[in-house]
């Protein structure tokens, strides 16, 4: 089987499903180390009663201590919502190098919708960023949920 960014971002889709069924905000990552998954997150802010309960963070916390190391140097970061202002400063510190993620999050996102913030603050690390990868699944997933919340379904 090729292994390719569409093909993580659907497991990173699965892990966004996870957290759908639990009523948190259908957000999933997982984080690629030489084409093998090191770590998987999905948000856990209700569960946990935690704003550091991001999927992203979960992952990278996975991940550094699955490598045993505070840098994930080499690691791709697949997640299915645009990253906020505190995750892109945690992806920039972990000094991960690229970020493949698929909707674009309009309130919050920092890499295009909110504009860019890896090029108004130049860190001593580049992040490549790739976005709007399988955005319809993961916008309409969005939309799914937000509707079900609504409707005090979940």
């Amino acid at each position: 089987m090729i292994k390719n960014d569409e093909y993580y971002m659907r497991i990173a889709i699965l892990e966004a499903k996870k957290a759908y069924i639990k009523g948190e905000v259908p957000v999933g990552a997982i984080i690629v180390y030489q084409d093998k998954i090191i770590a998987r997150g999905y948000n856990v802010r209700e569960t946990k009663k935690s704003v550091f309960g991001h999927a992203e963070i979960v992952a990278i916390m996975k991940a550094t201590k699955k490598l045993k190391q505070k840098f994930l140097d080499g690691c791709s970061l697949y997640v299915t919502l645009e990253p906020c202002l505190m995750c892109a400063g945690v992806i920039q510190a972990a000094r991960i190098k690229k970020v493949i993620y698929s909707a674009r999050e309009p309130k919050f996102g920092c890499f295009e919708s909110q504009g860019n913030v890896y090029q108004l603050f130049k860190g001593n690390h580049d992040v490549q960023v790739i976005g709007g990868l399988l955005e319809e699944v993961t916008s309409q997933m969005m939309k799914d949920f937000f509707k079900t919340i609504r409707e005090n379904k979940l």
